[in-house]
């Protein structure tokens, strides 16, 4: 694959100001020759007015061409960009030039898995790139930025550098089978062992905050009818984004938009209210609900405080959602009733005068905080490292297992051996093709 050329438009479909082509391969600066009017010396890292032409030698478009010389470029081969005119049509006479001089078009995530592949990341960096695109909050942005410097490959080259002399010295005693491993050396192994396996628990503490980062804290508004549910999803949006009306039902459907609170990103769900259903259209929509209560991460539940708390329809959640639930007395602007001074954590909000939004926002951050989000925290693992680091946790104690027990060298070597293997896989440094087509097909095309 590596010998091919390739090329991609490489910056998002329609219009806009400029629209850039990449190739990359060993032929791209011999395919650009032919696509382009490029001068005698090509320098690398210079922006070079050029224009390309078709077949015909007739001018398609003009730009700026930068070449990137192997191995200082993204992939790590010769790279060549052309940045032209942001027409849909005149960018895609341009590919279709460079395609006809010779180059292949790039399948999804090409480019990056080219770079992988000649050493200029590794899997977790390779994995970043799609973490910082798809970023919608500053707390998910500053994590995509540390694992593209490397952070978690770094914590999982660390891990297998400290496991590597165990492996050699169990290896040792597997060459020399009349020897047993003696005490002090299985206490001094068994300290190496637990500090990877502590190591790699704690990486394993963060997929729960990799998963809120990556895809948002699904937060669900719930609660009775006219409550101000719908009010307060628009609200937190800044727009009017559902339908707001004094008729109880309006909100059948469950309503879903991404924001971010205090660099959180919250997946908001708005839901149906909580009733005895009108008919099938709205018994389906209240089913929903209860689903998304079920599966939610923050439960945000709006009753009227002018009504007293006997006469409030509340939600009969779980204990264990607890931790997980904000109570908001909304229509604060037209007087709290007393019934509701013992309901301390409470957040008094008005969604007509807006007061009560801040301590909403703080409501949510320590809640998502509780629910496993350490916000000073810059790594956070993907559902794939946290497979990987799972797998090499158990490994780890089935090593100090046997190794405790004095059982043959050989279990013990064959344990710390799945170790790497799995830690391997991490930063991909292992045989790993299964799981790269997989990760990469998720690329835009031209990345």
């Amino acid at each position: 694959m590596l010998s091919d050329t390739i090329a991609a438009i490489s910056t998002a479909a329609g219009e806009a100001a400029i629209s850039v082509i990449r190739l990359t391969g060993p032929r791209a600066l011999e395919i650009a020759q032919k696509a382009f009017q490029l001068p005698a010396k090509v320098v690398p890292r210079f922006a070079h007015l050029v224009r390309a032409c078709d077949e015909n030698g007739a001018v398609v478009d003009s730009g700026l061409f930068l070449h990137f010389k192997a191995p200082a470029s993204y992939t790590g081969e010769d790279c060549v960009e052309f940045h032209g005119h942001g027409g849909v049509l005149v960018t895609q006479r341009v590919l279709e030039r460079v395609l006809a001089c010779g180059a292949r078009a790039a399948e999804a995530g090409e480019f990056t898995q080219r770079a992988f592949l000649n050493g200029k990341m590794d899997l977790t960096q390779a994995e970043a790139v799609m973490d910082l695109i798809h970023a919608q909050s500053t707390l998910a942005l500053r994590a995509a930025n540390e694992q593209l410097g490397g952070a978690i490959g770094r914590e999982a080259s660390a891990m297998q550098q400290s496991l590597i002399p165990v492996l050699a010295h169990v290896e040792a005693y597997i060459d020399f089978p009349d020897e047993d491993i003696a005490p002090e050396t299985g206490a001094d192994l068994l300290r190496r062992i637990d500090a990877v396996r502590e190591q790699a628990r704690r990486l394993l503490a963060t997929s729960e905050q990799g998963r809120i980062l990556r895809h948002g804290a699904r937060t669900v508004i719930s609660g009775a009818p006219n409550v101000g549910k719908s009010s307060l999803l628009n609200l937190l949006l800044g727009y009017e984004r559902a339908i707001v009306s004094s008729t109880a039902g309006t909100t059948r459907d469950t309503i879903e938009e991404i924001i971010q609170v205090h660099g959180i990103p919250l997946r908001l769900v708005d839901t149906a209210g909580l009733r005895d259903a009108g008919d099938d259209i709205e018994r389906i929509g209240i089913e929903r609900t209860r689903r998304e209560l079920e599966r939610a991460d923050l439960i945000v539940e709006v009753v009227d405080a002018t009504q007293p708390p006997q006469a409030v329809s509340r939600l009969d959640l779980p204990a264990q959602a607890a931790t997980r639930h904000i109570l908001v007395l909304n229509k604060a602007d037209l007087g709290v009733h007393a019934g509701w001074s013992s309901a301390e954590k409470a957040v008094h909000l008005s969604c007509m005068t807006r007061e009560g939004m801040e301590p909403l926002r703080d409501a949510i951050r320590a809640v998502i905080s509780r629910a496993g989000v350490a916000l000073d925290h810059p790594v956070a693992i993907n559902a794939r490292h946290q497979a990987a680091f799972t797998r090499a946790a158990e490994r780890l104690d089935a090593a100090r297992a046997a190794l405790e027990k004095n059982e043959a060298p050989e279990f013990v070597a064959l344990e710390l051996r799945e170790t790497l293997q799995a830690l391997g896989e991490v930063i991909g440094q292992v045989d790993v093709e299964r799981v790269l087509d997989v990760i990469f097909s998720s690329f835009c095309i031209g990345k």
